[in-house]
């Protein structure tokens, strides 16, 4: 049996390469892989002595053979195959382990690997006969199996070259996304995804559908850092209004903040000297809405906060940190999920599935600039209305249109989301903040081509 190692990577490759000696394996290698495996005091035939070519075009042509691939891509039950390999003097490759060029790590033509996607694919169609090893953490279980069995099991094989394929996709990917970068794509002639699915959920948006986490390729979240202090498994709903909250209240700027999100839609948000005032303020908006909801604050969580929060149903609180005592307060109850994490980072293109396709946009910009707006009355808003101002127009770009905002005080007193006209939104708002707008600030992200909105929020 020959296996072919040919790794960037070389974690766990000695003890790969010992296992295989042990069973009786024949070790073919190049360049550094070969010379890891050689000074291990390992046996190894470098590709070279089986091509019969020195490597090339400093390093760009190594494993690019006929000795090579016809090794590798030989079908063991088509006759023709075996006489091809047989009057060519090629000894059929029953294993191949190999990982590409990082890439990512430092983008340019240099690392854009040729010889290993290669041998990856050609392996991988192969797979009927020939197994594929892409990731070092797959080798001990590659060695027990063949410790135990003498060889991979179809099954085993296929597994492998899905993953193999996986492996040169996301590569590929990589590459693609390099070029848009450095050509300034904003919207690219073609998007080219690549996943990996990070973290099974408890169910889907209801509990008869299936739901997960997945990570683009090469990128990490502010979710792969968070730290869950209780609670039950998340939900996909969980996690969506989570990603609402904890992206909102970062927005809500440097003081102390408070958001209560339900379906993703804020119904009560405020900023404060403390952050257990903004989250009493925040929970006042809509206390009926606040029930099973999503609470994120910008700061370490204190116990007075958790104390007032304790007696609330609510399905997630999210924080930077949690004061000491605060923890306990919150863990007591065993339903409600505690997540401890790092700011969320910055959105790239925003996606939507339609038939056949998706729909793409870039990100709504984070911010309000103060300098680009005019005013339109005689009356120029005092620097608290100002603020009243700033705080209502950050709110309602994150809340499902039509949508109105009314802030009085650093505080939105009433909400009203996704609805088909601006004049139920306004008229919801306005129930909600039962006169506590009077002197506040307003924000609408509907035209107005008739006072009707306007009206129907006083």
């Amino acid at each position: 049996m020959r296996a072919l190692l040919s790794v960037y990577d070389k974690t766990g490759v000695i003890d790969l390469a010992k296992g295989l000696v042990d069973l009786g394996w024949e070790l073919v290698s190049s360049g550094g892989t070969a010379s890891a495996i050689a000074d291990a005091g390992l046996p190894v035939v470098e590709v070279a002595a089986v091509t019969d070519a020195p490597e090339m075009l400093g390093g760009r042509v190594k494993t690019l053979h006929p000795k090579i691939h016809g090794g590798i891509l030989a079908d063991r039950s088509n006759p023709d195959h075996l006489a091809d390999l047989e009057a060519r003097a090629i000894t059929p490759i029953d294993l191949v382990v190999a990982n590409l060029y990082p890439f990512t790590s430092d983008p340019g033509i240099e690392l854009i690997d040729i010889g290993g996607p290669t041998m990856v694919r050609a392996a991988a169609k192969n797979h009927a006969h020939v197994g594929i090893v892409v990731e070092p953490s797959a080798y001990g279980d590659v060695l027990e199996e063949l410790r135990e069995q003498g060889t991979l099991s179809d099954a085993t094989r296929r597994r492998l070259a899905r993953a193999a394929f996986a492996h040169t996709a996301t590569y590929d990917a990589a590459i693609v996304a390099w070029f848009d970068e450095e050509d300034g794509e904003v919207l690219p002639p073609s998007l080219h995804l690549a996943a990996e699915r990070a973290q099974d959920l408890r169910y889907g948006e209801n509990p008869h559908q299936v739901g997960a986490r997945y990570r683009l390729a090469g990128k990490r979240s502010w979710w792969d850092d968070a730290t869950q202090h209780g609670g039950k498994e998340l939900s996909y709903l969980n996690l969506y209004d989570a990603e609402a909250a904890w992206r909102l209240v970062h927005e809500l700027g440097e003081g102390p903040a408070a958001v209560v999100i339900k379906h993703a839609n804020p119904c009560g948000a405020a900023v404060a000297d403390d952050l257990t005032t903004a989250y009493t303020r925040a929970h006042e908006c809509d206390p009926v809405s606040a029930f099973g909801g999503i609470v994120a604050v910008n700061g370490p969580l204190p116990v007075t906060l958790a104390e007032a929060l304790a007696p609330v149903f609510t399905e997630v609180v999210i924080a930077p940190a949690f004061e000491d005592g605060a923890l306990e307060v919150l863990t007591a109850k065993k339903n409600l999920r505690v997540l401890e994490a790092p700011a969320p980072g910055a959105l790239g293109l925003q996606l939507r599935t339609i038939d056949g396709g998706i729909l793409v946009q870039t990100p709504d910009p984070v911010g309000v600039d103060r300098s680009t707006w005019t005013v339109a009355t005689e009356r120029v808003p005092s620097d608290e209305e100002w603020q009243d101002l700033e705080l209502a127009w950050r709110l309602v770009a994150r809340v499902g249109s039509n949508a109105i905002v009314l802030v009085k005080d650093g505080q939105a007193v009433g909400i009203g989301a996704g609805q088909q006209n601006r004049r139920d939104a306004g008229a919801i708002a306005a129930e909600k903040a039962a006169g506590r707008a009077e002197g506040g600030a307003y924000a609408s992200d509907a035209f107005f081509p008739f006072p009707d909105g306007l009206d129907g929020a006083v």
